[in-house]
C-alpha cells in the first residue's frame, strides 16, 4: 500500500496534549474536546492489524472521539518503521522489540509503550510431509523442514514475522537457502494464501492466520505459548511516537492522544473483544497492576550498562 502524507498539520498546544495522552475518558463533553477536527494522524503499522480488521474496530471510536482521521498504512514492521524514520509517520504500532529498540537508540521514536501481543504458529499442510506436527521445539521443526526440503515460504520482508523467522531458523543452526526455500516479500495474508496454494510451510501470526484459516488450506502444526507452545514464539506489539525535535512537520500531540487512547481502558477492552471466527485475536497488555517497567527501555538494558 502506498504512503499517504497530508500537508503539515498545525500543532496541538503542549498542555492539551499532555492531558489527552492519559486515557480515553479524559475527554469530557464538546467543550473539553481539543481543536483537532479534521486533521490526520498518519499510522503506519503492520500487515497483521490490517489484515485481521483490528484497525477498523480500533480507530472508529478514536475518530470519532477526536473528529480526525487516521491513515493506516500497512507495512511490514521494518517497512513501517523506515516510513516512520523518513517523517511520513505521526506514530508506529508494530511487533519486531528490536527493531523498534534500534528505531528508539537512533532518535527517531519516543514513549513507546506495549500494547498488545498474541503469538506465531509454525503453520502447514494437512499431508505434513515433514512430520513436525506436535513438535514442542519451534527450532525442532524448522530443522526438519529443512532437512526434508519441504517447502517453506517466508515472508522475506524484514517485517516483524520475518524477524522472529529469521530467530528460530538461527535457534536450528540452519541457514535456509535452495529451492525448498521461497522468500515472497510480501505480507502475511499473501503468504498464507502461497503457502496454502503449494502445500507449503510458513510462521504466521495466530490472528491473521485465525482470521483467515476459512479461506485456507493450513493447519496449526506447532502452536505458540498461547497454547502452551514455546515462548520462542512469543509475539508482543508496541506502540511509539515519531520524535517532534527530529520530524518537525510530525503531528506528535494527536500521535500521543492516540496512543493514550489505545492504552487505556477503552482501548484495551476493543483488542480484548476483537474476534474474528469466534476467536479472540489478541491480548491487551497495556495496563496491569505490576506494570512492566521494560516496556520503556530497550531490551536488555539495566542501570548497570553504562558503567
Amino acid at each position: 500500500m502506498p504512503t499517504h502524507r497530508r500537508e503539515v498539520l498545525a500543532a496541538l498546544g503542549t498542555g492539551a496534549a499532555a492531558g489527552l495522552a492519559g486515557c480515553s475518558t479524559a475527554l469530557g463533553g464538546a467543550a473539553d474536546r481539543p481543536e483537532v477536527s479534521g486533521e490526520t494522524l498518519t499510522l503506519t503499522t503492520t500487515t497483521s492489524t490490517y489484515d485481521t480488521g483490528l484497525l477498523d474496530a480500533l480507530n472508529a471510536p478514536f475518530q470519532e472521539m477526536y473528529g480526525v482521521t487516521v491513515d493506516a498504512v500497512a507495512q511490514g514492521t521494518g517497512a513501517a518503521l523506515e516510513t516512520a524514520e523518513n517523517g511520513d509517520s505521526d506514530v508506529v504500532m508494530v511487533h519486531a522489540r528490536s527493531l523498534e529498540d534500534e528505531f528508539m537508540h537512533e532518535g527517531y521514536g519516543v514513549n513507546r509503550r506495549d500494547i498488545m501481543f498474541n503469538d506465531f504458529v509454525v503453520v502447514g499442510p494437512d499431508g505434513d510431509p515433514a512430520g513436525v506436527q506436535g513438535m514442542e521445539s519451534a527450532a525442532e521443526a524448522f530443522a526438519t523442514i529443512a532437512e526434508s526440503e519441504s517447502t517453506f515460504v517466508s515472508r522475506g520482508d524484514n517485517s516483524g514475522t520475518h524477524t522472529k523467522e529469521l530467530v528460530v531458523w538461527e535457534e536450528a543452526g540452519v541457514d535456509p537457502g535452495g529451492d525448498w526455500y521461497r522468500e515472497a516479500g510480501a505480507g502475511m495474508g499473501d503468504v498464507l494464501n502461497q503457502a496454502s496454494e503449494s502445500g507449503a510451510y510458513t510462521l504466521a501470526d495466530r490472528g491473521t492466520f485465525l482470521s483467515m484459516q476459512d479461506d485456507i488450506e493450513l493447519s496449526i502444526l506447532v502452536q505458540g505459548p498461547i497454547e502452551g507452545g514455546p515462548e520462542l514464539l512469543s509475539n508482543p506489539y508496541g506502540i511509539l511516537a515519531v520524535n517532534p525535535a527530529v520530524h518537525g512537520n510530525v503531528n506528535y500531540d494527536l500521535a500521543m492522544a492516540y496512543i493514550g487512547y489505545v492504552t487505556s481502558p477503552d482501548g484495551q477492552e476493543v483488542i480484548s473483544e476483537y474476534e474474528a471466527n469466534g476467536q479472540q485475536l489478541f491480548f491487551p497488555r497495556a495496563l496491569s497492576e505490576d506494570p512492566d517497567f521494560q516496556q520503556y527501555v530497550p531490551e536488555g538494558w539495566s542501570a548497570d550498562s553504562n558503567e
